[in-house]
């Protein structure tokens, strides 16, 4: 058996000649016809007519791979170096969104992430008209004209507000004639994080002297007065002591409102891409609530489906929307009797599927003029009676800035003594079943 089997080498050796023979076929066709018709007619002796031909066969059948092997070196040799995949794959590297340009300004790679953060570029085409940013196309004209570092802030506010930095940087690639070919190498950083931790301790500072003097004026004025008249004083302590601890319990709250708005700021830039079911999150705010509506005398009603129901989402930050709209009903709508929480899938404005969540109370309502301005912080239709309720000020805020997280809206409608509704909106994330 191992006698009769073609050995490696001669396989080696003879595998190519079926290809090379389809190769040279048209080329011994035409010189077989050609010297068939000169001994046809006695131009040639069919002798030396079959010599010619065995030559032409030799030379066409020659092993024409180191031809090839040359072609393919002086093609590469030729070609832009900055086009080679090692270029590629190192642009690729690169954590940050990342441009290769050419020296007037063309692209020649791009990575994942900068494809992502400017869709609008192409390869082989101007940057600058993909970057319609004023600082980014000052900084790259400046960049082409010294070929020299250039740094740029901007201020990006679609879909969300986004601080970046530009550095475009210069790359001098080796060519294969020992010079260097001038490209320049763009490079974008995310600033939104810092900035917004800056932000984040100004305002925080801010609103937290502010809300915070009036209830650490009420305890050091019931600690002054526990200190001095009201010393022995028994039925006046009891009682100056249940102020002091709902008055710290504000305090608590407060500061508890203020740090969980300043970590969804920290993060609006970054959508949630979790998919989470909102159905067992609302019945588990709802039955988390049941104590306080007992209390207020308030019956929920809720209008959920029985099939799940998928949003991209923050768990957590979707409870803290759900409790707040709730809560509110039931505090400011207690009125009413009845909360009637609601779950439907409709079509925005822009004709795109969405989930809507409505909690609708039966209140005295709300006036016409406070309405736009709900959602910002510290903002009391009625100062006392919120604070009476234990409220901060924050809450609508904090659901505002969770929804904008998620790409949603909140929609508020409200007829003066006939309650108010609450409809918190998220995108849809993919068919729902059962729908």
């Amino acid at each position: 058996m191992a006698l009769d089997a073609p050995s490696h080498s001669a396989m080696t050796v003879f595998a190519p000649w079926p290809d090379r023979l389809r190769h040279a076929a048209i080329i011994l066709l035409a010189a077989a016809l050609a010297l068939a018709g000169l001994v046809l007619l006695d131009e040639l002796l069919p002798l030396r007519a079959l010599a010619v031909f065995l030559c032409i066969a030799g030379a066409a059948l020659v092993p024409w791979r180191l031809h090839g092997a040359v072609a393919k070196r002086e093609e590469e040799r030729l070609a832009s170096p900055v086009e080679s995949p090692a270029v590629s794959a190192l642009v690729d590297g690169i954590p940050d969104p990342a441009v290769l340009l050419d020296r007037a300004g063309r692209v020649i790679h791009l990575n994942a992430a900068a494809a992502q953060l400017a869709p609008a570029l192409r390869k082989g085409e101007l940057a600058q008209f993909a970057l319609r940013t004023p600082e980014i196309i000052t900084a790259l004209r400046e960049a082409i004209a010294t070929t020299e570092i250039r740094r740029a802030s901007y201020h990006d506010h679609v879909p969300v507000d986004r601080w970046m930095e530009l550095i475009i940087t210069p790359v001098p690639v080796p060519t294969a004639f020992g010079s260097a070919d001038k490209c320049m190498l763009m490079t974008f950083r995310d600033l939104t994080p810092l900035r917004r931790v800056e932000e984040m301790r100004a305002d925080f500072v801010a609103n937290a002297s502010h809300e915070l003097r009036t209830p650490l004026a009420a305890l050091s004025g019931f600690i002054d007065t526990l200190q001095g008249p009201a010393k022995d004083d028994p039925k006046a302590r009891e009682r100056f002591l249940g102020i002091m601890h709902a008055q710290a319990t504000r305090m608590a709250r407060l500061i508890d409102d203020l740090l969980s708005l300043s970590r969804v700021e920290l993060s609006a830039h970054v959508r949630p891409d979790t998919l989470v079911d909102v159905v067992p999150i609302i019945r588990q705010v709802t039955d988390g609530l049941e104590p306080l509506a007992r209390e207020r005398q308030v019956v929920i009603e809720t209008s959920l489906p029985e099939t799940p129901v998928t949003i991209a989402g923050d768990r957590e930050e979707l409870l803290r929307v759900f409790e707040n709209l709730i809560e509110n009903a039931l505090k400011y709508g207690a009125s009413g009797g009845r909360v009637i929480v609601s779950l439907e899938q409709a079509v925005s404005a822009e004709n795109a599927p969405e989930i809507r969540v409505k909690v609708r109370d039966f209140g005295p309502g709300i006036a016409p003029e406070h309405l736009p301005r709900l959602t910002e912080r510290f903002y009391r239709v009625d100062v006392g009676d919120s604070r009476a309720q234990g409220g901060t000020g924050l809450g609508l805020a904090l659901v505002k800035h969770i929804l904008n997280r998620h790409r949603g809206r909140l929609l508020i409608e409200s007829v003066p003594r006939n309650g108010a509704s609450f409809t918190a909106c998220f995108p849809q994330s993919r068919p729902q079943r059962g729908s």
